[in-house]
């Protein structure tokens, strides 16, 4: 095995034209903390883009910021720390969840399309994500986008990479709109809800104009293993609504929405802080060993119905609720869930409720048997090789990381 690292973007132009010429597959890894995450990599060869790493440009009067994919989060959000500024959509560190003690980078963000708890206000990274340069699998470079949000014409190219996961091009520089940090927050807690109460409480609770920023809820289980004093020592079930903005405006807001969905126990802005990154970064709030995770999202009326036809299948089934419902967390003994790790029985769950479901935590020989992402039939079907084809026409590109022979 040989494992390239381009220093620049005509070094990895160069590599990838060559693997091309050649039929050599590459496995692209940036940080590689979700190396794990989608089904293994069908190559004998790492493109290995750490060294494309730092921050470009930073304006924070104009609220954009550019860097290479390969910066570290942790940089990216130092950088903007120092000037009250976030990304806004959150991104969740999976290190623990996946197992791995690599750095989280911006670009593994990007093309995974990931989002924290705050999603359902502020969206996910394909939503801030303005302008990228990138070398596609023919070993071009090329560019879409800007450096300000209406400078978008014809194809939004941005919304296609995010989610791609390397397997369309490989990004060498990306620019995005960042957002200033809130003052403070604090976060509502309703104890003792059942989950269908609770999807309602947080439809009730987003559908005001009180610009609750995220909603959660916890079963029992979940709530126990927090290690936040006032979730795990309360009364069950917990769901909580986080608000955000200058001390006066969330005071009021919270006021205003406890008279909509009752009196709660309110956080202070530490330990809502605390709750949410444990949200965003799930393993806390599972079951630790020899289990297989799901990641659901389907309309979140149907979140409650689709965990529980699949507890009916399966009793080690445990959840967790994020985004309202829209986002669920479903948790299943390795050994019950049997060879597809319960993806026939998850999958038929889901069907009446639309969405999709990704297998995010399994071993390497389950992913490579499995259908890891929602499988895509028919037209959709169709169309996704095409894109694949007209992108990375030689499949060198993260082959079979999606979808089998792709």
């Amino acid at each position: 095995m040989t494992i390239y690292r381009p220093s620049d973007e005509k070094q990895l132009s160069e590599i990838v034209a060559r693997a091309a010429a050649e039929r050599q597959p590459l496995e692209v890894v940036s940080g590689g903390s979700k190396r794990g995450l989608g089904r293994p990599v069908k190559a004998e060869h790492v493109l290995d883009v750490s060294q494309i790493a730092g921050v470009v440009n930073y304006e924070p009067a104009e609220l954009v910021l550019t860097a290479r994919p390969a910066t570290p989060l942790a940089a990216i959000k130092a950088e903007l720390a120092a000037k009250r500024q976030m990304l806004a959509f959150e991104p969740p560190d999976w290190r623990a969840l996946m197992g791995s003690n690599a750095e989280p980078t911006l670009g593994g963000a990007l093309a995974c399309n990931l989002a924290g708890p705050r999603r359902v206000r502020a969206g996910a990274a394909r939503d801030v994500f303005l302008g990228f340069s990138a070398v596609n699998g023919a070993g071009e470079i090329w560019k879409a986008g800007g450096k300000v949000v209406k400078n978008v014409t014809g194809y939004d190219m941005m919304k296609l990479l995010a989610g791609s996961f390397g397997t369309l091009s490989v990004l060498t520089e990306v620019t995005l709109r960042v957002a200033p940090r809130p003052e403070t927050e604090t976060t509502i807690l309703l104890h003792g809800l059942a989950d269908e109460v609770a999807l309602r409480t947080m439809a009730k609770a987003l559908n005001t104009p009180f610009e609750v920023s995220s909603v959660a809820h916890l079963p029992p289980a979940a709530a126990r293993r927090s290690q936040v004093a006032e979730i795990a020592g309360g009364l069950g079930a917990v769901t909580g609504a986080r608000l955000e903005g200058p001390a006066p405006s969330v005071a009021w807001r919270a006021e205003a929405v406890e008279r909509l969905v009752g009196r709660g126990a309110r956080l202070d802005a530490a330990a809502s802080a605390r709750f949410w990154e444990e949200a965003g970064e799930v393993h806390r709030l599972l079951p630790p060993d020899g289990r297989v995770l799901w990641r659901l999202c389907p309309a979140p009326s149907f979140a409650a119905a689709i965990v529980d036809a699949v507890r009916r299948r399966l009793a080690s089934t445990e959840a967790l609720f994020d985004w309202g419902g829209g986002l669920v967390w479903c948790s299943l003994d390795g050994g019950e869930a049997g060879p597809d790790a319960g993806a026939a029985i998850v999958r038929a769950a889901m069907k009446p409720a639309g969405g999709h479901a990704t297998l995010v935590v399994a071993p390497e020989a389950t992913r490579e048997r499995s259908a890891v992402f929602e499988p895509a039939e028919g037209p959709l079907g169709e169309l996704t090789a095409r894109i694949k084809a007209g992108f990375d026409p030689f499949g060198v590109l993260n082959p079979g990381r999606m979808r089998e022979g792709s």
